[in-house]
């Protein structure tokens, strides 16, 4: 049997705590002195909070006022019993030695009572209990003043300011420039002054706050004028006045036109004053007038406009060299519009040596070039018409034109357009009047002639075997192209004219080879003839034509005889001859090295054509008259 142990319990023994430390000691009584400090004040605060429920704390006043112990109601009897200032206060606004005392009331100041007291109960009952603690101690310490809750009308206090300034104000003077004549009349800007409404409202509201009497500085500040000072604008006006104006092309050569000078009368009529302003204020910029200012490059225009002019020469056949007879210039074309920017800019800075504006093309062909680079060794074809018979007119009309062509060069692979290098047929340019066929008549006109050079370049260029590229016959037979040396006349030419008349009808060729042309016009008044010539370097090419002649032939038209009564008294005018109509064929076969290069064919349909005579008042027999001239005669 086995023998169990019984079991024992055994009491733990209480712990020993040690003595408590004198520090210990004095520590946890300042706690507990503390605690009941912090719960006394505690119930101070709720017991004051108790005894003044619903009535301002003591200590608390506004504008003089003490509102302590006082209800809501109270206090703003208070206030309103006691708030004499807005009607009875005085503030005293002064500018130097000038004074103007005003009622608070009229410059909109009124005391919100409801807000003033609201304020008051608010002290120690607002906020986080902290702050309401700190409060109602400084109430019961030393007091508290609040500011007054005010209404403040500043519109109204503006307009009382605003009467103020009209009577100290002073309105500033702009400085003004104007033209007398050829003189430059500058009066300088003088400054105003007057109120700064903003910043002496500002020091107005600080003193109504206050709530009492007392005294404000009006700001006055200086008032400018758009323009104090615009001397250095009429520094500019008068040394324009003195000196003129300059208009040049920039990097004028010698052989462009101009410089032009506007001198002082022009100037003294064109230059503006025009107000500008930036950052750094206003002033007067000196200006020209803008639409006299572009009559004036617009008349400019029509000097600086043209093409570039390519290098003019001649042939020397001895050397195979060129001799220039033209110099090479540039072409130009002025901008108006950009050039008066640029004008109006460069005057205001006070310039006075101005750029225009214009847009620059090179000519293709230097002074320099020589043969061979252009690939012309030697005379390649040449043709000659004849002109017997032609009028003085006629004559001077067929060297002008013809001088247009002297020396020009075509490039390879291009089309020469005769339109592109003659001269306007105006009387300005050296033509003169004479014969035209003009809307089916033939009438006296300017450039009579011109298409004998036309004709005489359309034989050349056909010849030398190039394209045709434009071509128009005349309307009827003209038989100055008909005729041969000496004058005779001879029928196989007739079909191989070209008429011109610029822009609407052109005559165009194609240099289709890989060398440049030079043309050369030769006007021989002894033998009454003109000889087109190209210079090149042949390419191998030969021209096979044969000429059809007249075909086809229809009788000329009965005479036409009108009557002009505006012409001179018993005058006779013969306007125009009679001519058959015909239908001519030209064809070409054009070879190179032996082989067909292009064949073409020039088809001329001439009109039969009336001779036409006019009278003038007071011819009696006409018939008799146009007799005895052997003109208009029936036709048999």
């Amino acid at each position: 049997m086995t023998q169990t142990t019984p079991i024992r319990f055994a009491r733990p023994k209480n712990p020993e705590i040690p003595p408590i430390s004198i520090i210990e000691k004095v520590i946890a009584a300042g706690l507990i002195g503390m605690s009941m400090f912090l719960v006394g004040v505690v119930l101070g605060f709720l017991l004051l909070q108790l005894v003044f429920l619903g009535r301002v704390f003591p200590g608390v006043s506004i504008a003089g006022i003490d509102l302590g112990g006082m209800t809501r109601l109270d206090a703003e009897k208070a206030l309103i019993s006691t708030n004499s200032f807005a009607n009875l206060g005085r503030m005293s606004l002064t500018d130097g030695t000038d004074t103007w005392v005003v009622a608070p009331v009229s410059m909109g100041l009124t005391l919100d009572v409801a807000s003033t007291a609201e304020q008051a109960l608010s002290v120690g009952r607002s906020g986080n209990p902290f702050n309401m603690l700190n409060d109602v101690l400084n109430t019961l310490q030393v007091g508290i003043v609040l500011p007054p809750v005010i209404q403040f009308d500043q519109v109204k206090a503006a307009s009382e300011l605003l009467k103020i300034d009209d009577q100290i104000k002073s309105a500033p003077q702009e400085a003004s420039l104007l033209i007398n004549g050829s003189e430059v009349v500058y009066t300088p800007g003088r400054s105003g002054s007057g109120i700064d409404i903003d910043a002496s409202l500002a020091y107005i509201t600080a003193q109504m706050q206050l709530f009492r009497d007392g005294e404000v500085k009006l700001v006055v500040r200086p008032v400018e004028p758009m323009v104090l000072d615009a001397s250095a604008s009429a520094d500019i006006a008068r040394n324009l006045l003195a000196n003129g104006l300059t208009l040049r092309l920039a990097q004028q050569n010698e052989t462009d036109p101009g410089p032009w000078t506007l001198s002082s009368n022009e100037l003294a009529g064109m230059i503006r004053f025009v107000r500008s302003s930036t950052n750094a204020g206003s002033t007067y910029l000196v200006s020209l007038d803008t639409d006299l200012l572009r009559q004036t490059l617009e008349r400019i225009s029509q000097e600086v406009n043209r093409g570039e002019r390519d290098a003019r020469f001649t042939f020397d056949a001895v050397n195979a060299s060129l001799i220039l007879t033209e110099k090479a210039h540039n072409g130009y074309q002025l901008n108006v519009t950009e050039s008066i920017a640029q004008i109006q800019a460069d005057v205001a800075a006070g310039k006075n040596d101005l750029s225009l504006v214009v847009k620059v093309t090179q000519p293709q062909l230097t002074d320099t070039v020589t043969a061979e680079q252009l690939g012309i060794t030697q005379l390649i074809q040449s043709q000659t018409t004849y002109f017997y018979g032609s009028s003085g007119d006629r004559r001077t009309n067929i060297k002008t034109a013809a001088a247009n062509f002297n020396g020009v060069l075509v490039p390879p692979d291009s089309v020469f357009s005769m339109g592109k290098y003659m001269s306007d047929v105006t009387l300005e340019n050296g033509y003169a009047e004479a014969l035209i066929i003009f809307n089916g008549k033939t009438i006296k006109g300017v450039g009579g002639g011109v298409c004998q050079v036309s004709t005489t370049l359309f034989r050349t260029a056909f010849y030398a075997g190039f394209p045709i590229k434009e071509r128009h016959a005349h309307a009827y037979r003209v038989f100055y192209y008909e005729q041969g040396p000496g004058g005779r006349n001879d029928p196989s030419l007739s079909g191989f004219d070209a008429t011109v008349y610029f822009p609407l009808v052109d005559f165009k060729f194609q240099n289709d080879t890989p060398y440049w042309i030079l043309m050369e016009t030769v006007y021989d008044e002894a033998t009454s003839s003109l000889t087109w010539n190209f210079y090149s370097t042949p390419d191998g090419r030969t021209v096979q034509a044969n000429f059809s002649g007249p075909t086809d032939v229809k009788p000329a038209l009965p005479p036409v005889i009108t009557f002009n009564p505006d012409a001179e008294a018993y005058s006779l005018t013969h306007l125009d001859y009679a001519s058959e109509g015909a239908k001519i064929i030209i064809d070409r076969s054009v070879t190179k090295n032996n082989a067909l290069w292009f064949a073409d064919s020039f088809i001329t349909e001439y009109q039969p054509w009336a001779e036409a005579c006019e009278y003038g008042p007071q011819v009696d027999d006409v018939e008799r008259a146009l007799r005895k001239k052997g003109w208009c005669q029936p036709i048999e």
